[in-house]
């Protein structure tokens, strides 16, 4: 049977049930269309067009297709107009409405095609306009697509729109499955829209949408990408005014960041220096003159600058008088060891640290104020009086306005007595001598009055400037009288700071804690330092997080004249160096960092060796054996004293050389270098931790601990004596005349010999001397009496003789037979030597 026979077959069921048959509607359209790609590529694809299947139950058969007009009879006609007039005046009028509205939406669809149609034939056009030419293959393509495309809205156009029909009422409306399946492909009703616009397109793009009349067009980030370009080589073309520029120059710089600050192009710059026989890269470094003349080239201006500039920042100058205003003294207590000044300052303190300083003596320099019963502040320094300690003497000195030189009444002048007069008057402050135990029966102070005088100090009761003060500072008797003495000293110096300023200072000591980190003892010298102000001392940087006074104390503020631990640095600065408070961060991170760099370039530079004077000395000192050593303390100024000390040493032959010295406890990354130079480790007050320890162990390196100063010189003294060449001398054993050669064999003889005074040994070194003149040099291998072999044969006896590789042995000869005795030398004996 036919596809348009099942078509118009009529089935039974639905005449049975309404009397009327239905008509079932192609839903699908078909066809191939033809892809075309690139290289000649094409593939055919199938292409469905779906329609929504409408069911009329007025009619008994599936409706034609759209592009197929069904044909109409006069019978068809006659029923429909029958069955319209069976219906009632209402139904009539609701029927009627139903077939207007259906063609009213008709229309109006129709419509909004023909807009969408045209809006999209302009932007195909206004796309074409940005478009470059196209491939002839996509052009055909394009065409085709249109064709198709076309014919499409016209069979949409032409096709019918058949209005829905409602079933009469008396009709009884299908149940079961059949039913349900009919209700739910009942075409809704669509609202009548107003959008005027097309909609945009929404989900992922089809074959139907692509056949559809939508032509892709380039996307508006594309367009402003083009026009960007289009732009910038437009610009290009463009002659730029020249634009004369002042530029910083320092002492050096590179190719490109010279071409950055004149704002040219570093190939520019390069062309300039091949013109002056410069071959250079972009990354090489040039000096300011070269730099100066290849910007006057280009036609700007220079600033020339140098690196030490930065330091400018740091206000130096010193305040106006009127603001000035009156500071506590600072005094520096100096002396001989053992002389009794850190028990005067416990005793000004009411504390007890001379019994809990090792060794009995003072190895830390310290910073302390005291509160008399007037309610004046005075600040003292305590120095060791160990020799090793020179230079903190020296630092206390020049931060010093009063020098308290104590001086046992009963010991007298002392080498390092003498060392802290000579800092004082470098440092040209006053001076004021205190006679310290007084309480001693052997006390003298005539005695130590008449030795100073011999180093230009005159007491004021004999007619010189110097005070001399007796005390006793283990029972406390004196030092109010002390404590008159500065004061009235300091009232005459008229000391006075600015508090009213940044701070600056110095460091008087620095160490590594654990849990607090770096921790340096600063003197204000003038301004106010407070927590949490930003700083730079020596080559370190930071922020103030705590600031302590010499009793633990926490502090808001700091004025001058006032000793204080700050906390919050970087690193652990060196003794000696500067403190100051800076703007910012950046400015004290960048002096930094210029410190450092500095110090590193010194050091290399003072390293290498470019001299023929040079070279000959240091070929001269590889001879030279050296004792290495790596040295960890407690504080920065021990270090400072130990290293000094070691080197101190050194002689022609031997030397002592640090190459390491820091604070803080041994760690591995310390036993690592001194496994790489083979050095031991020196920890002063300081223990390794159980990583170096492990490390130690594994590589073989020693670590000695040590906490006075005289342990240290007196082992490092023994270990560089250890590195001497002894001493040779030469012991006489005795002489052998020579009587007759006997031949053993062909490469070996024996003389028979009659010793003649002492005694010869076998292994002695010998002499073979012929008419007075020594004609070999060796050692006696062979010595028998009879036929045994001996160790040694006396005077008066006879024997036979064996010389080793030597066989020129004639009667008459004579054998000297002596030893040669190694003596150990000590430093001592090579510098009374020297």
């Amino acid at each position: 049977m036919s596809e348009q026979e099942k078509t118009e077959k009529p089935t039974a069921k639905p005449a049975a049930r309404r009397g009327k048959t239905l008509s079932l509607k192609r839903t699908v359209e078909s066809g191939q269309v033809r892809q075309s790609f690139s290289h000649g590529r094409f593939k055919s694809v199938l292409v469905e067009k779906r329609r929504k299947r409408i069911i009329n139950p007025d009619q008994s058969t599936q409706k034609p297709a759209e592009s197929e007009t069904p044909p109409i009879t006069e019978n068809a006609d006659s029923d429909k107009k029958n069955n319209f007039d069976s219906l009632s005046q209402s139904e009539q009028e609701a029927r009627m409405a139903a077939v207007t509205e259906a063609k009213a939406r008709a229309a109006e669809i129709a419509q909004q095609e023909e807009i969408e149609r045209q809006q999209k034939e302009a932007q195909a056009a206004q796309a074409a306009q940005y478009k470059s030419a196209e491939d002839k293959s996509v052009k055909a393509e394009k065409t085709q697509a249109d064709d198709i495309v076309s014919r499409k809205a016209k069979s949409v156009k032409s096709a019918d729109f058949t209005p829905l029909q409602p079933a009469p009422p008396s009709q009884p409306q299908p149940t079961g499955r059949k039913g349900k399946e009919e209700k739910q492909e009942a075409p809704r009703k669509l609202a009548p829209t107003k959008r005027s616009e097309p909609r945009r397109r929404t989900g992922k793009l089809t074959i139907n949408d692509a056949l559809k009349n939508e032509d892709r067009v380039r996307s508006m980030a594309s367009i402003r990408r083009r026009r960007e370009r289009e732009r910038r080589q437009s610009m290009s073309h463009e002659p730029r005014e020249k634009i004369a520029r002042t530029i910083i120059l320092p002492e050096t710089i590179t190719i490109q960041e010279l071409a950055n600050r004149m704002a040219e192009r570093a190939a520019d710059v390069i062309k300039l220096l091949m013109q002056q026989n410069v071959m250079a890269k972009i990354n090489d470094t040039i000096d300011a003159d070269t730099a100066e003349l290849i910007a006057g080239e280009l036609g700007h201006k220079v600033n020339r600058v140098t690196e030490s500039d930065i330091e400018d920042i740091i206000d130096t100058q010193d305040d106006i008088e009127a603001s000035k205003k009156p500071r506590p003294p600072v005094v520096t207590v100096m002396g001989h060891v053992d002389h009794g000044k850190t028990s005067l300052l416990d005793a000004l303190r009411k504390t007890n640290i001379a019994t809990s300083e090792k060794g009995g003596i003072t190895q830390h320099i310290g910073a302390y104020q005291v509160i008399t019963e007037s309610g004046e502040r005075v600040s003292f320094i305590d120095t060791p009086g160990h020799a090793a300690f020179t230079s903190m003497r020296a630092r206390g000195a020049k931060v010093t306005d009063i020098v308290v030189l104590v001086v046992a009444a009963d010991d007298g002048v002392k080498p390092q007595t003498i060392e802290a007069l000579s800092h004082a008057k470098a440092a040209q402050v006053p001076i004021i001598v205190a006679l310290n135990k007084m309480d001693k029966v052997d006390a003298d102070p005539l005695r130590v009055k008449n030795e100073l005088l011999a180093h230009e100090i005159i007491a004021e009761d004999m007619g010189g400037e110097t005070q001399f003060v007796e005390i006793s500072a283990l029972k406390g008797e004196g030092l109010a009288a002390l404590l008159e003495s500065i004061l009235l000293q300091a009232e005459l110096l008229e000391l006075k700071a600015n508090p009213d300023r940044e701070a600056n200072g110095v460091v008087i000591e620095a160490k590594l804690e654990k849990g607090r980190g770096a921790v340096a003892t600063i003197l204000i010298q003038r301004g106010t330092l407070r927590t949490g102000d930003i700083f730079v001392v020596g080559e370190e940087s930071g922020r103030v997080r705590a600031l302590l006074n010499d009793r633990g104390e926490v502090l808001m503020a700091a004025t001058p004249s006032m000793p204080v631990e700050i906390l919050g640095a970087n690193g652990v600065p060196a003794a000696g160096d500067m403190f100051n408070v800076m703007e910012n961060e950046a400015k004290a991170r960048e002096i930094a960092n210029y410190r450092q760099n500095k110090a590193r370039h010194t050091r290399t530079t003072n390293a290498a060796r470019s001299s023929l004077d040079q070279m000959l000395k240091q070929i001269k000192e590889t001879d030279m054996k050296e004792l290495l050593l790596v040295i960890k303390t407690d504080v920065q100024g021990t270090a400072e004293a130990i290293t000094q000390a070691i080197e101190e040493l050194s002689n022609e032959e031997v030397r002592a050389r640090v190459i390491h010295a820091g604070v803080g406890g041994v760690t591995e990354s310390d036993i690592t270098l001194a496994a790489a130079s083979q050095a031991p480790v020196i920890g002063f007050n300081v223990r390794a931790n159980a990583q170096a320890r492990n490390l130690a162990e594994q590589t073989g390196i020693e670590i000695r601990y040590y906490n006075v100063i005289y342990d240290l010189v007196d082992d490092m003294k023994a270990a560089m004596a250890g590195l001497l060449t002894p001493d040779k001398r030469e012991i006489r054993l005795g002489n052998a005349e020579i009587l007759e050669i006997f031949d053993i064999s062909k490469s070996n003889k024996i003389a028979g010999c009659r010793v003649a005074d002492g005694l010869v040994r076998r292994g002695a070194r010998v002499r073979l001397i012929r008419d007075d003149v020594v004609v070999h040099e060796g050692h006696l291998n062979s010595l028998r009496r009879f036929k045994d072999e001996v160790k040694e044969v006396n005077a008066g006896q006879e024997c036979g003789m064996g010389v080793e590789n030597y066989e020129d042995l004639k009667p008459g000869d004579v054998i000297e037979c002596y030893e040669i005795e190694e003596i150990a030398r000590t430093l001592d004996d090579v510098s009374q030597a020297g």
